[in-house]
């Protein structure tokens, strides 16, 4: 059978079917010649006309440190009601939300949790492509605006900056964010009340949050959560230097688990194996024995608890201290006491703008505490839970549960969210807590709560090493890989008792959140090791 041929251009022949071919491709190459036409007059307002705005408005080239520009006089967001009135500033920010509508554009330009109102209209300054340009830049792209700050005679409910606006004069992209976002900053930020019955039913579920979490951080209640953090961190570090401790840095590689336990990160050490430590006590302790007298320390801790609950995490930052009293241990539980009572204080008078940030999205229920601290004995613990019908023996530990109950119950009695609970038994504390001299059934051990939940635990420390030895063994600890930890109280150490806080753990329940996840800004637990 003999094919029909075409003569092509090239003098060469081919088949019907090639021809077919040829033109289908001609014809999608014109399509996507008048798409790029289309294209190009929309990115021009679809106006052909002179744009007597280029130059003022586009996509700013890399920032790759070239120029200075220190002639630009940047202005933060929260800080614009003083400019009105006195001309032209630049203002870099988000692009949050963007709405062009003929010859207007609405732009809500965000800096961290402060957002202000933008406006370009066309005018002398801007053009029909300027206005254009302005409204499709992707949400979350970073941008710079030249703008004269105007007050305006009713307030902008949406923005924090309520009483101006931003009339906008240039504006350039500086770092473009993708047109698809995997979640929107308005859903992530939008208040969790489940009474609101007529409010919008669009959540972003914790995975999803964890998952993007550098976009998530940007919701102003995220914002304020680390700076609130931060807040706990810093005032933890004043109070204590104020009283005399000294910060001092521990390692985290260690040659045998620090509380003698199995749960532990076993982690390849050159020809050998080391753990990742659970606390850094063992060295607060050989500090003390130092003669550093008071020491803290803030650091990471690590905990190989398969606990898939809302208040454990796999790795957390731990704020520990340690001081020698003279004869008593409570010296120093009343200093710990007291140093959480002077961090609340500084949270309610210096983080009051980050708790109504929170308290917008999540319900947030003001701090109760006692000056000083309520202290209660285990024992008496023990006894309201049973007036309240539980069943619990007078050394056994308690469960999450009564723990929940017992602050319900104390809250109720006292009013207070913070309380201590001292005098632990024995048969529950760690091999190296001090035994309480007048019951051999108790310790001379502590715990404290904040709204019914453990964030302390900590104890009188044995300080003479023979007691030490045979206090090891009755838990069946192999001594030779803690002979240095008892070698340090062999050349004399004064006595000495401490704690251990989990920082997590106290901004959760001082907001009084419902999952720690939401206080760690990139959470790892058992199953999650990224991002």
């Amino acid at each position: 059978m003999v094919e029909d041929k075409e003569q092509v251009a090239n003098g060469e022949q081919v088949s019907k079917k090639g021809a077919k071919k040829l033109a289908k491709a001609a014809k999608k190459a014109e399509q996507k010649a008048e798409n790029a036409s289309t294209a190009a007059a929309n990115n021009s307002g679809g106006d052909s006309a002179e744009d007597h705005a280029a130059g003022r408005y586009g996509l700013s080239e890399m920032i790759q440190s070239k120029d200075k520009r220190s002639e630009r006089n940047f202005v933060p967001v929260s800080e614009l009601s003083g400019q009105v009135g006195k001309g032209l500033v630049w203002v870099r920010g988000r692009v949050h939300t963007s709405r062009a509508k003929g010859k207007q554009c609405f732009l809500i330009l965000r800096q961290q949790s402060s957002t202000v109102q933008c406006i370009l209209a066309v005018g002398d300054v801007i053009s029909k492509q300027m206005v254009k340009f302005a409204g499709n830049i992707p949400k979350e792209s970073i941008i710079d605006i030249q703008a004269k700050p105007v007050a305006v005679s009713s307030k902008i409910e949406s923005c924090t900056e309520q009483s101006l606006e931003l009339s906008v004069e240039q504006i350039f992209v500086i770092s473009q964010a993708k047109a698809q976002l995997p979640l929107q900053i308005e859903d992530a930020s939008r208040p969790e009340n489940a009474d609101d019955a007529e409010g919008l039913n669009i959540r972003v579920n914790q995975d999803t949050r964890l998952d993007n979490r550098v976009l998530d951080l940007r919701t102003p209640a995220n914002q304020a959560i680390f700076r609130l953090e931060a807040g706990v961190c810093r005032l933890f570090r004043d109070i204590l230097t104020e009283q005399g401790f000294t910060e001092i840095h521990t390692p985290k590689i260690i040659s045998a688990a620090s509380e003698g336990g199995a749960n532990v990160f076993t982690v390849s050490y050159f020809k050998d194996s080391a753990y990742l430590a659970q606390s850094p006590q063992l060295y607060k302790q050989m500090a003390i024995a130092a003669d550093f007298d008071k020491v803290y320390t803030v650091g990471a801790v690590f905990r190989a608890e398969d606990s898939n609950t809302h208040r454990h995490l796999t790795e957390f930052v731990g704020l520990d201290l340690e001081m020698a009293f003279k004869y008593h241990y409570h010296e120093v539980l009343h200093t710990i006491g007291n140093t959480f009572t002077s961090i609340f204080k500084g949270l309610r008078d210096k983080y009051a703008k980050e708790i109504e940030s929170v308290g917008q999205q999540y319900k947030v229920d003001a701090f109760k505490f006692l000056e000083p601290p309520l202290i209660l004995q285990f024992a008496d613990g023990v006894a309201m839970l049973r007036e309240a019908g539980v069943e619990t023996g007078d050394e056994e530990d308690l469960s999450t549960p009564n723990e929940k109950l017992l602050g319900r119950l104390v809250k109720a009695k006292y009013d207070t969210d913070f309380y201590i609970l001292d005098k632990f038994p024995l048969a529950i504390r760690p091999f190296y807590t001090m035994p309480d001299p007048n019951n051999p059934v108790y310790s001379n051990s502590y715990d404290m709560f904040m709204r019914g939940e453990e964030i302390l635990s900590g104890a009188q420390r044995i300080h003479d090493p023979e007691y030490l030895i045979e206090r090891a063994k009755h838990h069946g600890i192999d001594t030779s890989k803690i002979a240095a930890y008892i070698e340090s109280f062999r050349y004399g150490c004064p006595p000495h008792a401490g704690g251990g806080i989990g920082m997590e753990r106290v901004v959760m329940l001082y907001l009084g959140l419902d999952n720690i996840r939401k206080t760690s800004m990139l959470p790892r637990d058992p199953k999650r090791l990224t991002p």
